[in-house]
């Protein structure tokens, strides 16, 4: 079997993941439950493939067996993360996935030193919002000493796949989070705040919501006041209704005309702040290229044991792996 696994390969983002491996002449092999799918996929990208679902463990550790890498694309990662790692932790394979869920990196955290006992990496949120809201949190953090307090904004446009929205509708709580004082503490889901995306639409008001990033930061940059919203345009968090009758996800022209963005504001003990922008493209093509430019890079040895975030393993500059991403500083007009 090939040293990268991608796993969930034949849904909306692990085809994308799949198909960009392929593009790099990545040795891999795609995997999921559905054999018919996987069969389909594997016939038209002319690579092997392996039928296991989460909940066989020895399936899991048979296909895991020659690997060295696995990049999980299936949720929802409440669901998929843990027995995933486990497994990577069991076999001595590095786990790398393409979660937005807090509660599988908290999983993460809890499995570190198993990680660290087994010389294996845990690097979930490779590809998505974590890996570009921590590539640009750690720009900005590197203009001020000392930095207290973290304000992060994600804008995301377009529609969402039928996955998306079905782990997003899972994953929502009551409880809308912040970090303060080092620790998560509620907060106001009603307390909004404006960001300026840079995008000729002056300031825009953006809500806060309970993103894996209150972790990642806190771990990447050590401030201790953490807050994280979301600017949405279109539709894209459509958690309710039928959600299986959505679409795969948008379609190459809809992802096209939806790119994203996302603004940062770090303030220092001594009330300075630095505010930095990030121009990218549309979410799932960002995660579909970045999660792959992480596994080639981890293929490559390019590894911290344990659970680490993209910008600690990979530097601030990860976000340009992806074409037509750019961070600038942000000068208050």
């Amino acid at each position: 079997m090939a040293p990268l696994i991608i796993y969930g390969a034949t849904g909306y983002t692990g085809q994308m993941a799949s198909k960009n491996a392929k593009k790099l002449n990545l040795d891999f092999s795609v995997a999921g439950r559905t054999k018919e799918k996987l069969k389909h996929l594997s016939s038209s990208l002319d690579i092997p493939y392996s039928v296991f679902d989460v909940n066989s463990p020895g399936l899991i550790d048979s296909a895991l067996k020659d690997a060295s890498v696995l990049l999980n694309c299936a949720g929802p990662f409440v669901r998929t993360a843990k027995p995933l790692m486990e497994a990577c932790i069991r076999n001595k394979v590095h786990y790398l996935d393409i979660s937005a869920e807090l509660e599988s990196y908290q999983q993460a955290y809890k499995l570190d030193e198993d990680a660290k006992n087994a010389q294996v990496m845990l690097l979930p949120g490779c590809g998505g919002s974590v890996a570009m809201l921590g590539c640009l949190a750690a720009h900005a953090v590197d203009s001020i000493k000392s930095p207290i307090e973290i304000d992060i904004a994600l804008h995301v446009a377009g529609s969402m796949s039928r996955g998306s929205a079905i782990s997003a509708a899972g994953n929502i709580t009551g409880e809308c989070l912040q970090v303060l004082n080092t620790s998560f503490a509620p907060k106001d889901a009603g307390e909004t705040k404006s960001f300026d995306f840079d995008d000729g639409k002056g300031y825009v008001e953006c809500f806060p919501v309970t993103l894996p990033d209150l972790l990642t930061l806190q771990m990447s940059t050590t401030a201790p006041n953490i807050r994280t919203y979301v600017h949405a345009s279109g539709d894209s968090f459509p958690t309710t209704g039928d959600l299986q009758s959505l679409p795969d996800g948008p379609t190459d022209a809809q992802r096209e005309t939806s790119p994203y963005s996302a603004a940062v504001t770090v303030t220092s003990e001594d009330g300075d702040s630095h505010t930095a922008v990030l121009h990218t493209v549309n979410g799932y093509t960002f995660t579909g290229m970045a999660s792959v430019q992480a596994a080639m890079r981890v293929l490559g040895h390019q590894v911290n044991v344990g659970f680490q975030t993209p910008d600690q393993v990979f530097g601030k500059h990860f976000i340009h792996s992806v074409p037509g991403s750019e961070i600038e500083d942000s000068h208050p007009k």
